[in-house]
Formats: structure tokens, C-alpha cells, sequence
């Protein structure tokens, strides 16, 4: 499929919005194999060129898509925010914030904002119009359901990293306030001062995000990014209640890699590192991981992947989700 297209059909995802209801029939562009003899008749039917409803369902807008351990990075840089990421099956996607005159913006920078480049428009909206799709009000529904954004796996819960740019204090309680639309349609994993439920949306706070104002709060739909490198020192209290995801950043705990081989150390310290995680039930990412040459990169991700991150931090959506038959 050529890039054109990928760009087009995801700009035309991003223009959804709730009140637009889902258009059905439709056509399919043309997956005619020239090497197979088939009759124009039946490569009408494989079209869809007679707009026929029996090849379309409600939950359908992502069927075929696998999730996959995968952290879309700095995903507000790509053309389309949140339904590039869903494209390729990513199970984990982050919003950098800023909070400007009572507003949450979305940049990696203050010169990368905009007024209409906001959390709730590239975040919010969005997730919330998915979902809204994947749980569709229909004679046949006996009961409400809170699936997740992929239609081949409902239970996937979809990881949303907050990283707070601005003052974390003030900027918090804005974020906390901003998911409402998803926590009033009963979408957010939450914990009631004992137990974890998981629901379609798992928040994760991270940058500037202030501890004080997630650990001691018994009820809540929010979770804290803590130091997966410190979780034996200085964040040894912290607990898969708190953090259900730990992430650090590899060059500085795990150091530059020579080619395409970890030292010794460099394998100890990871391998020691996502130890401590497990046994609490936290998960681990590594960001900062090398992007270039492609052996590098490529050498870095299998030895995560064995060593068992639970989120494989990727720039390359394409070159990540083709990565390893363990996806």
C-alpha cells in the first residue's frame, strides 16, 4: 500500500468525530493481484463495488489490526497523532503538554504549539470517537461493554503517557480534569485503595508528573511512570499500583552500545533492572534507545525483547511492528 494512501485514509480517520455516524456501505479500493485469474465479476464482489452492508460491521474501523508491545514515541509528531499508532497496532502512545492560559496544548516544544493542537482535540476526542465505535448501542447488545480500541482484541487496554512539560503541580490537576469525557464513559483503568481494574485507557503520568499527587490518592484513574533504573534505591516503594509501567532512559543506565553487542555490564544492568520490575508486576520501557544505524537499533530491540520489556520504545512504527514474529 502506498504511503499516499496510509497518509489519506488516516487524515480521513482523524476527521471523525462524534456526532458524524460511522458511513456505510462503502467501497474498497481495488486489491486486484494482477497474477491471479479471477473474473471481473468476482473482483467486483472482492471491491465491494456494489456498496453492499454485508461486508461491514460496527466495531469494524479496526479490524485486522494486531496489538502489539510497542510505545509509539513522540507520537504527536506523526501526521496523524494516536491513528498512526492504532494503525500499525500500538498498544502505548504519549502526549507531550503544556498548560497555557488554562489550556493542555501538545508539542515536543513551545515553538511546535498551536491553539488547535490541543490534548483533549489529538487525544480525547479521538480515543473516546474509537471506542464509542468499538462499543456500539445496537438491538442486539443485552448490556453496555467497555471494549478496548482494537476490534481483534477488546481487552487490550491502550497506554496513554502524559509527559507534563510545564509546571507539574499546576499542570496535573488540567490533565486529571481533561479525561473526564473518557472516565464518565467508564473507559479509564482505575485503583480503589486495593485493587487495579483495568479498562480501556490506562494513563500514565511521566515528565514533570508529581508523585504526591498520585500515590497517597486511594481513588483514581491515573498511574505515575516511575524510574525503572531506580526502582531498587531510591523508588524501592514504589508498586504495580502506582507504576503499572517503569520506564528509563537507556543511555544513561545502560550506556552507548558498541555495534551490535552489549557488554557484560551492559546485560546485567538490564537484564537486573527489568528483574526488579517483574517481581513487583511493573512493566519496563527504555526510551533514548539507539535509532541509527539500523544494525544498532535492530541488535538493541532483540535483546530487549528477549530480556522481556513489556513496551518496545519505536520511532520506525513500520520497521517495529515487522520486527519479530513474538508480536
Amino acid at each position: 500500500m502506498k504511503t499516499t494512501f496510509v497518509a489519506a485514509a488516516l487524515a480521513a480517520l482523524a476527521t471523525l468525530t462524534l456526532a458524524k455516524p460511522i458511513s456505510r456501505p462503502h467501497k474498497r479500493q481495488s486489491q486486484r493481484d494482477p497474477n491471479l485469474d479471477i473474473s471481473s465479476g468476482l473482483q467486483n464482489i472482492l471491491d465491494n463495488t456494489h456498496g453492499s452492508d454485508l461486508y461491514a460491521y460496527p466495531t469494524d474501523l479496526t479490524r485486522g489490526i494486531l496489538p502489539k508491545a510497542i510505545h509509539s514515541h513522540n507520537d504527536y509528531w506523526r501526521d496523524v497523532p494516536f491513528y498512526s499508532a492504532l494503525s500499525f497496532g500500538c498498544v502505548s502512545i504519549e502526549a507531550d503538554v503544556w498548560l497555557y492560559n488554562d489550556t493542555l496544548h501538545v508539542g515536543h516544544e513551545q515553538a511546535a504549539l498551536t491553539q488547535s493542537r490541543t490534548f483533549d482535540s489529538l487525544y480525547i476526542q479521538p480515543i473516546l470517537s474509537v471506542l464509542q465505535r468499538e462499543n456500539p448501542t445496537s438491538a442486539f447488545q443485552t448490556s453496555n461493554t467497555h471494549n478496548g480500541v482494537f476490534d481483534a482484541s477488546a481487552g487490550q487496554t491502550l497506554y496513554l503517557f502524559v509527559d507534563l512539560k510545564t509546571d507539574g503541580a499546576e499542570t496535573f490537576p488540567y490533565v486529571v480534569r481533561a479525561l473526564e469525557p473518557l472516565r464518565s464513559a467508564g473507559y479509564l483503568t482505575s485503583y480503589n485503595g486495593t485493587h487495579v481494574t483495568e479498562g480501556a485507557v490506562t494513563v500514565i503520568g511521566t515528565g514533570n508528573t508529581p508523585l504526591d499527587q498520585i500515590a497517597p490518592v486511594a481513588n483514581r484513574d491515573y498511574f505515575f511512570d516511575a524510574n525503572l533504573a531506580l526502582l531498587s534505591t531510591t523508588q524501592a516503594n514504589i508498586t504495580s499500583e502506582i507504576s503499572p509501567i517503569a520506564s528509563t532512559q537507556f543511555t544513561r543506565y545502560i550506556g552507548q552500545i558498541n555495534g551490535t553487542e552489549f557488554n557484560a555490564t551492559q546485560l546485567q544492568t538490564l537484564e537486573s533492572q527489568l528483574q526488579v520490575a517483574k517481581e513487583r508486576g511493573i512493566g519496563g520501557r527504555y526510551w533514548d534507545t539507539p535509532a541509527w544505524p539500523v544494525s544498532t537499533r535492530n541488535a538493541v530491540w532483540t535483546e530487549l525483547v528477549r530480556a522481556g520489556v513489556a513496551l518496545l520504545n519505536a520511532d520506525d512504527l513500520a520497521a517495529a511492528a515487522g520486527f519479530t514474529s513474538n508480536w
